[in-house]
């Protein structure tokens, strides 16, 4: 029969064991735990990696789009970020008599169906707005909130240098009066001594440059730029 000195190290011994495989399991657990965590932080690594990889290659494919159609400095304010392509061949020029006012001359400037030429001969700008009716409408009046389509040129007064037309990219141009520059709101819109222009009228608009883009360089457009433009209101929204 065993002793009890005998009973006591088995007793121990026992206990030993139990305890080892108590800490085993408590190991095991944590090296658990461990692995777990490290694989979630891969599985997140690689989801985000993959979300900025998406949305950068989503962001490559709008600028992409975008460049194969670049916009030009706008009476909306929209700044250039292309040079002023040639003259459209689709847009034939147009013909008859010359009118000229305060330094501008118009070509062709009661055809309506063809490009009119402008061309700046001055000396001192004009420092209020000024506006000559080359065509006199006879639909509907502008006011200054509406939304308009129309055909247009915008060359500058002191160079007579083109930097917009609706012309040279072949379609009329549609926007809101209430957001573009001040000046051209109130030359078709109306304002103090400028009645407003009315469907089917061509109008030469003089905008200092307190009424277009002041002393800020918009594209194409240097700042504190006098702005010509000759306008053909061709339709209002609603």
């Amino acid at each position: 029969m065993p002793t009890n000195k005998q009973r006591r190290e088995a007793a121990r011994r026992h206990l030993e064991r139990q305890l080892q495989r108590r800490e085993e399991r408590e190991a095991a657990r944590k090296r658990f735990t461990l692995i777990a965590s490290i694989a979630g932080t891969i599985i997140l690594i690689v989801l985000v990696t993959g979300f900025i990889v998406i949305v950068s290659h989503d962001g490559k494919k709008t600028k992409a789009a975008a460049s194969d159609h670049p916009t030009v400095s706008s009476p909306t304010g929209t700044p250039a970020s292309s040079p002023t392509p040639a003259p459209s061949t689709s847009a034939r020029p147009a013909k008859g008599a010359s009118v000229s006012f305060d330094g501008v001359t118009v070509k062709g400037a009661a055809d309506l169906g063809g490009r009119p030429g402008v061309t700046v001969k001055a000396a001192t700008a004009p420092t209020k707005l000024a506006y000559k009716d080359l065509v006199v409408g006879k639909g509907k009046a502008a006011t200054p909130a509406s939304m308009i389509t129309v055909q247009y040129v915008g060359v500058l007064y002191k160079t007579g240098k083109e930097f917009d037309s609706s012309w040279t990219r072949g379609q009329t141009a549609q926007l809101s009066l209430s957001q573009v520059v001040k000046g051209f709101t109130q030359a078709i819109g109306g304002t103090a001594g400028v009645p407003p222009m009315k469907i089917g009228g061509r109008r030469i608009m003089i905008l200092p440059s307190s009424l277009g883009y002041g002393p800020s360089a918009q594209g194409p457009i240097p700042a504190n730029s006098t702005l010509v433009f000759v306008v053909d209101l061709k339709a209002i929204a609603g």
